[in-house]
């Protein structure tokens, strides 16, 4: 009988991207997920004869073997099951043979080569049928990475679009993000990072046999992510300078950084900030397969010695002292949690996982950190893998404030300490509200469980017992710390001193505020009351001073008071950066030496709208209608909209908005032509050269066309 060859392959793509929930991806190649079968058809020169069974290949990687589970062999087979690969026949017709093949749902991850063998004898050679790629599964019971609801997967697997909050504790501020996981060449990129890993270069066969645990396929993209050990994707920066690159808050999404380090050949990308770390690596594990969100956390602590306490040097007039602040406090920070399971700490510690490409501290000699189990940081195990004090630290550290003398001693000024980790934040599954998931991360502050916890984890930290015996730190710069001595609380003093607003702040106006003082006590008390402002990054750092002045305040028993502050746009326009923030300082220098440090972030609000002129269809052309000011009282020109949005428009579109006038208002139209049903973010920025870019954003539902 004559040999017998494969003339032709169907991969089923249409059957299996349902199935797989994997149609969305452009590739040219079949792409399914762990654990679960996928058909395909084999046209045959011949029909196959009764003893003649077919015997598959799947190989992934360099130096593939079964000895490091990158390879197997099988054969069709009745039965259903097995801890392998699997093959089973589904029809047999004259010529043509489907079959069903299963990965175990603990395959490798990654792109595979199919190849098949017709006969028994091994004489007959492997035919290669093709490449395929295999994802990890959220959708199967077995895969590490199950998640049980479907809303979820949704949700966090395939939404390709999503909300950044940013802002202040106060005045949280929503930023649409476009992950992009189903653009062109956005799969290929993403397992291009894991290739281009340090641990892929020095040994890349076992590099890709640990790609079947989640674990580790996350750690190694929270490092490649950011570019500080390798040709990572992002570069950091966060002086406020950007020559050369392009500005973080410029960046409407992951897509077009993805594809500017792909075609630059690995050269990493200028510049990021935490949320764009954030939504990069939310864009490639969503697209590898692992449920991944964003996560804001509102005034984050950055504890470089982690003694769990951010510790804040000032002058008299409440500035902090840069030289001597080595600890920071965020005005926000983002990082990403991912749903899997942790079999190296036992089903205790499965679901949320934190990780977070930003390069902040490194982790085993690299800069990454993660995954840390959301429920080991709410029960204060840090010392459970990864980096668990860091971020503990990051939503439980005591905000300590030191008043430097010249002699340079210091004092402890009473300030507000447990204001870290507020209104921990992300999108809410099926729409655009913001959940607040503080409650993940710690029990209410001050509850009798809080403060268990965290002595707890100053337990593990520092290896004190019960007795309290002292732990000294030594910190940078040769002054040492005692742990007792950072718990002690300042004295309270006999004032209260807060920051009202007047006026809302807006960009481009004035801003007015008064400092409300008030005497708690029943006897008449003298206040020194210096008054400092900056402009600041979101890192809290200030950039330039913007108001610096003394009051004396006499108040009487049980009196308030209120100092009236004025700062005007021409004192701040220059030197405010595109965070559009401002921090006010109030030291309070009370009779009898008694200090209160006032402190307000304000985020300057601005203007944008947009508006849908009809029903959004598939391959219809339909009107977008944006609405903005021109926010500052000088005549501006050079504006531009910068438009983006998955499934509703090729990469970038730039609209040019004529000349403005002082504060004038105006209304640019322009159509788009939708290629993908569903809720779509369209986002829309207006740039100029004369203020911060000003973004919205906006959801279209589109309906299939009839």
């Amino acid at each position: 009988m004559a040999g017998i060859r494969v003339t032709k392959v169907d991969w089923q793509r249409l059957r299996n991207g349902a199935a797989h929930h994997t149609q969305e991806y452009p590739c040219p190649e079949l792409v399914v997920r762990r654990g679960q079968s996928f058909s395909l058809t084999l046209e045959l020169s011949r029909d196959l004869d009764c003893e003649e069974t077919p015997i598959f290949t799947v190989e992934t990687g360099p130096r593939a073997s079964e000895a490091l589970h990158t390879k197997a062999v099988f054969q069709t087979s009745e039965l259903d099951g097995g801890e392998g690969w699997t093959a089973a026949k589904e029809a047999q017709m004259e010529n043509t043979l489907t079959v069903s093949l299963t990965s175990p749902p603990n395959a490798v991850i990654g792109r595979y080569l199919l190849s098949i063998r017709l006969s028994s004898h091994r004489k007959h050679s492997n035919r290669r049928l093709g490449e395929f790629i295999l994802l990890f599964n959220p959708w199967c019971a077995e895969d590490d990475v199950f998640l049980a609801s479907e809303e979820e997967r949704q949700e966090y697997v395939l939404n390709d679009s999503g909300i950044i909050f940013r802002g202040v504790e106060k005045h949280i501020r929503a930023q649409g993000w476009n992950y992009g996981q189903f653009e062109e060449d956005i799969l290929n990129i993403c397992l291009s990072i894991l290739d281009r890993s340090p641990g892929h270069q020095d040994n890349p066969a076992t590099d890709v046999s640990c790609r079947h645990d989640p674990i580790y396929v996350t750690r190694v993209i929270s490092a490649m992510v950011n570019s500080n050990n390798d040709k990572g994707v992002v570069q950091g920066q966060w002086q406020g300078r950007y020559g050369g690159g392009t500005s973080p808050l410029h960046w409407r999404g992951s897509v077009a950084i993805l594809q500017k380090w792909f075609k630059g050949r690995h050269k990493p990308v200028k510049y990021g900030q935490c949320w764009v770390f954030a939504g990069v690596m939310c864009t490639v594990l969503r697209c590898l397969g692992i449920a991944t969100r964003v996560v804001s956390n509102f005034n984050s602590a950055h504890d470089t010695d982690q003694n769990l306490s951010v510790d804040k040097y000032v002058d008299f007039f409440g500035r902090t002292l840069e030289d001597l602040t080595e600890d920071s406090m965020w005005n926000f920070h983002v990082w990403n949690e991912s749903w899997f399971a942790r079999q190296d700490l036992g089903p205790s510690y499965n679901g949320w996982q934190v990780l977070d490409a930003t390069p902040q501290e490194e982790s085993e000699g690299v800069f990454r950190c993660g995954p840390a189990s959301v429920t080991a940081i709410r029960e204060g195990d840090i010392h459970l893998a990864h980096d668990g004090p860091f971020v503990f630290a990051e939503v439980n550290a005591d905000y300590i404030t030191w008043l430097w003398h010249e002699d340079e001693s210091r004092e402890r000024v009473y300030s507000d300490t447990k204001k870290i980790g507020r209104c921990i934040s992300t999108k809410a599954v099926g729409s655009d509200s913001r959940v607040d998931i503080t409650g993940l991360y710690k029990y209410p502050e001050g509850s009798r469980k809080e403060r268990q916890v965290y002595s707890k984890a100053v337990k593990r930290l520092f290896s004190v017992e019960a007795s309290g015996r002292r732990t000294q730190i030594r910190r940078a710069g040769g002054r040492c710390l005692w742990r007792d001595d950072l718990l002690e609380p300042a004295t309270k003093p006999s004032i209260t001193g807060k920051f009202k607003v007047l006026e809302p702040p807006i960009l481009g106006h004035d801003l007015r505020l008064t400092l409300c003082l008030a005497n708690l006590t029943s006897r008449a008390r003298w206040v020194r009351v210096n008054l400092s402002g900056a402009t600041i990054l979101y890192t809290r750092k200030p950039v330039a001073e913007i108001l610096h002045e003394s009051h004396t305040v006499r108040l009487g028993p049980k009196e308030e008071k209120r100092i009236p502050i004025a700062i005007s746009y021409s004192k701040y326009k220059e030197d405010l950066t595109e965070d559009k923030k401002i921090l006010l300082a109030a030291m309070c220098l009370v009779t009898k030496g008694e200090k209160l440090l006032v402190e307000k972030d304000i985020t300057l609000e601005d203007f944008i709208t947009i508006k849908v002129l009809g029903p959004a269809v598939v391959g219809v052309a339909v009107t977008v209608e944006v609405t903005v000011v021109n926010p500052i009282l000088e005549r501006v020109k050079d504006c531009a909209l910068m438009v983006e949005g998955s499934g509703l428009l090729q990469g970038q579109l730039s609209i040019d908005v004529p000349t403005l006038e002082p504060q004038e208002r105006t209304s640019v139209q322009f159509d788009i032509t939708p290629s993908k049903s569903g809720p779509r973010q369209l986002q829309v920025d207006l740039v100029s050269p004369h203020f911060p870019d000003i973004k919205g954003f906006v959801i279209i539902r589109v309906a299939t066309a009839k």
